[in-house]
């Protein structure tokens, strides 16, 4: 039996799958997911996100209040996701990840090893090197300004991938 080939932009194209990772996916990841999303529907983009977190301690929780708030005030939606835990199928399921810190990048570079996987595990901060950090600060501690910050480099390092991914896989 044959399949149709799904035509995207005058181009055959395959689903990109993209994850970001953070600590305990409440604040910082989720929101990098909500703001993808937002640009890849915008834009028509065949990329399906996602986000998860390192750790288990906010696993089926919404995000943090403040990371929902501030986002809406933007027009990101954030009100159906729920935090889990990054699991070992992620790293031969998904195209790419884009972790939060150091850390977040050393930790799921341990595991892929481990899982033989190749998947690539950058910095989301790379694709926007105008804050002087290749880190998202956590805000979950912080003020609620920390909040607005954080959004902020999340939605252009975001953009500056999506922009440069989408170029290299889809022309």
């Amino acid at each position: 039996m044959a399949f149709p080939r799904r035509h995207y932009k005058e181009s055959f194209f395959v689903l990109q799958k993209l994850l970001f990772v953070c600590t305990g996916n409440i604040c910082r990841s989720p929101t990098a997911e909500a703001v993808a999303r937002h640009i890849v529907e915008r834009n028509r983009y065949a990329i399906e996100v996602d986000s998860a977190a390192i750790s288990d301690y906010h696993q089926g929780d919404p995000p943090d209040a403040r990371a929902t708030q501030t986002a809406s005030k933007r027009g990101y939606d954030m009100t159906t996701l729920r935090a889990r835990q990054i699991q070992e199928s992620d790293f031969t399921h998904q195209d790419h990840i884009l972790v939060m810190t150091h850390d977040h990048q050393k930790i799921l570079q341990h595991i892929a090893h481990q899982c033989d996987a190749t998947v690539p595990i950058e910095l989301l901060m790379t694709y926007d090197t105008s804050y002087g950090t290749d880190e998202v600060p956590d805000p979950y501690y912080g003020a609620d300004d920390g909040f607005e910050t954080v959004l902020t480099m999340i939605e252009t390092a975001t953009q500056q991938f999506l922009t440069q991914w989408t170029q290299k896989n889809h022309g």
